[in-house]
């Protein structure tokens, strides 16, 4: 009995962690799309667009690989919030670099469902993820 006490344990600080890494997934995603061009709810929803949902579910993904390293390596809840907002600028500039020096056409192209933007996306935006997620281990 003790040991599934002392698993559980954590189990508040988990809750708290959790809930609130949904609360900033929830922030990216309203702010990823102010940041945009385009409005990838309805180009993947209504539009079954295809571009849209690869590059969309990279930058989802390169910012909860950001989130997870800061919820390894942040000392407290502020600590944690504070560095989940620095992962939703490192995303967003992320777009930022791929719209107006690689591809300055991205935003036309993934509108034309151009499955290779959406992909070359998804690439920058897990790319800068994996780089974000190891500069959070100080």
């Amino acid at each position: 009995m003790d040991a599934v006490l002392t698993s559980i344990a954590g189990l508040t600080n988990f809750a708290l962690y959790f809930a609130l890494s949904i609360g900033l997934l929830f922030l990216f995603k309203i702010i990823y799309a102010f940041v945009t061009p385009h409005d990838e709810w309805a180009l993947v929803k209504v539009h079954k667009n295809q571009a849209a949902a690869i590059g969309f579910g990279g930058a989802i993904i390169g910012f909860s690989i950001a989130l997870a390293g800061a919820v390894s390596n942040s000392q407290s809840l502020v600590d944690f919030i504070v560095w989940g907002i620095v992962a939703i600028i490192a995303q967003s500039l992320a777009f930022g670099l791929l719209r107006f020096t690689f591809m300055p056409k991205i935003a036309e192209r993934i509108d034309k469902n151009e499955v290779s933007a959406g992909t070359m996306l998804a690439a920058m935006s897990v790319s800068v993820g994996l780089i974000n997620a190891a500069c959070m281990t100080y």
